[in-house]
């Protein structure tokens, strides 16, 4: 298998931008019949052996229960219900808009009854979903291939949750920014945020140091590996990162982590390497905010008192 197969933005951006509507789509459902979870972690998708779910939905309120998966093997969305019932349709040849009819014709077929706000989020274009003909690109060998990418990426940041024992959020792709990440929180409280949205307010209710990936945008055309401490502690961007080619970024007031996916798989192990990376943001945000790492320290993965390592400072 290969760690990390080539993804260029450039290569792949039709099919993105399409695909990125597709998930909107479905985290929209996915964000009307799920329960409300503390940093809205009940929105994302997490990954399965062919794709994406939005793991089980409804059960309230006379909806039934229900997934919504992308198979990007069979290249499929696939509704299914508790019991037993199944509607599915081909990803191939499909637009956004008519992506958005045939899903909403299958849930209806299904008897469950959902309402979206049926516009793109944080998106350049904002063309309603059902009238989007505009992106209608879906190769089926570059959409398999950024569910691989997913996949490994997933992995990694799974092998990267387990050194911290604190609270940390599960390993997620979330559909707005496209990007897939692990969060940790260091237990604190980040104070009142009266200045931003109820959707931000509730993503940085705490403090916390965020690892993750994406695939690329306007502004940063190229995929890479990111982290970054919210709030952000003074000096923070004077800490160094591993490997050397890894930098602090400005982004919007504050500084991101990042190594790019090319550099790190230039890498004679490049999962080494993205693991050596995050753990140097996760330190330098650590040390400049003053968590208390080795308490919240689980090397590898493991807290039995008996069994587990000595932890070492975030030093």
């Amino acid at each position: 298998m290969e760690w990390f197969p080539a993804m260029p933005l450039e290569g792949w951006i039709a099919t993105k931008e399409t695909v990125h509507r597709f998930t909107q789509i479905v985290g929209k459902v996915r964000l009307a019949t799920s329960t409300r979870r503390n940093h809205w972690w009940n929105v994302p998708f997490h990954l399965t052996g062919r794709g994406i779910t939005t793991r089980p939905s409804g059960g309230f309120g006379g909806t039934p229960i229900f997934t919504v998966d992308f198979d990007f093997v069979g290249h499929r969305l696939v509704v299914d219900r508790l019991d037993g019932r199944r509607a599915a349709f081909s990803l191939i040849g499909q637009s956004v808009a008519s992506f958005y009819g045939a899903l909403f014709e299958a849930l209806e077929d299904l008897g469950i009854a959902v309402e979206i706000e049926a516009e793109p989020f944080g998106l350049a274009d904002d063309t309603p979903f059902a009238q989007d003909t505009g992106h209608a690109d879906y190769d089926p060998v570059l959409a398999n291939r950024y569910w691989r990418v997913l996949s490994q990426v997933n992995l990694v940041l799974e092998r990267f949750a387990a050194g911290f024992c604190g609270k940390v959020s599960p390993v997620h792709h979330f559909w707005h920014t496209f990007d897939i990440a692990v969060t940790r929180f260091s237990g604190r409280t980040a104070g009142p945020q009266p200045q931003a949205d109820p959707v931000t307010r509730e993503a940085y209710s705490r403090e916390v140091i965020s690892s993750g990936f994406w695939f690329g945008d306007d502004t940063m055309p190229w995929p890479a590996f990111y982290s970054y401490t919210a709030p952000e502690p003074a000096g923070l961007a004077d800490e160094p990162l591993r490997p050397e080619e890894a930098a602090w970024l400005p982004q919007r007031g504050s500084h991101l982590a990042v190594l790019r996916y090319d550099d790190a798989r230039a890498h004679d192990d490049p999962v080494a390497t993205v693991l050596d990376f995050l753990d140097s943001a996760y330190r330098a945000g650590a040390r400049r905010a003053g968590w208390e790492a080795v308490l919240l320290a689980s090397p590898p993965g493991v807290t039995d008192q008996v069994l587990a390592p000595p932890a070492r400072e975030a030093t």
